[in-house]
């Protein structure tokens, strides 16, 4: 197979699912938070920036990784900031072109993602150091789980804050809507809200990992220092 192919599926797989969860963008290394919180009162907004973020993601990592053997040292990182900017300027084109509505609402968030730290720390930690496989399967990862966080973000901020999702209506002309989630404040409150979620569960695998590892010591004769001073008392 070809350098820039995939060599072992498994890998591209596993780098493609750490994007979406174990290592969120938003959620777990709280990247892109300008529109993460800026532009995701509502789902179909968060559906339009995190659509735009992973086509440009995916297309620099495709190009960066292509050319990694290309580009100066010296330059990388303005090569990378102009790789992206070309992009970005397509997805602004093309969602100002389909949907003009979303694209205003948007404003100049689109034309920021040329600095959002998510897609230029991909190209310099992993675009450019590996095979245009690997680089495609973290870039749809990565951009995947940031898509996933603000549509999150986005359709829990409008369920609550207008009643609706997509621009449904859910609850009918007597509901109360939580008008402060449509706000900014709104935006660090559910965000807060969700990371203590991703806490929980992190430190109760933690604790189950701890848990197993106890019980399989036990089951092999390893004992730790408490299990010691037990078995010394009863002796």
């Amino acid at each position: 197979m070809s350098e820039g192919g995939v060599k072992d599926p498994n890998a591209a797989y596993a780098e493609f699912v750490k994007g979406l969860w174990r290592e969120n963008p938003v959620f777990v290394q709280v990247l892109g938070m300008c529109p993460a919180l800026a532009v995701t009162n509502s789902a179909i907004n968060g559906v339009a920036m995190g659509g735009a973020t992973l086509f440009v993601l995916v297309m620099s990592s495709l190009l960066v990784s292509s050319l990694r053997r290309f580009i100066p040292k010296a330059v990388r990182i303005s090569t990378y900031i102009i790789v992206i900017a070309t992009f970005v300027t397509v997805a602004d084109f093309t969602l100002q072109a389909l949907s003009p509505a979303v694209h205003r609402e948007l404003g100049a968030f689109i034309s920021l993602i040329v600095v959002n730290c998510l897609i230029l720390g991909r190209q310099e930690a992993f675009a450019s150091k590996n095979t245009v496989g690997r680089a495609l399967a973290d870039a749809a990862g990565m951009g995947g789980g940031f898509t996933l966080a603000l549509v999150i973000l986005g359709g829990a901020r409008e369920v609550l804050g207008k009643g609706s999702f997509f621009g449904i209506d859910l609850f009918g002309p007597h509901f109360e809507p939580w008008v402060i989630m449509i706000l900014p404040p709104g935006g660090f409150l559910m965000l807060g809200a969700i990371l203590l979620v991703f806490a929980w569960i992190a430190e109760g695998r933690r604790k189950l990992g701890a848990f197993a590892t106890g019980i399989q010591g036990r089951a092999h004769g390893s004992y730790g220092p408490d299990s010691r001073r037990d078995e010394e008392a009863m002796r």
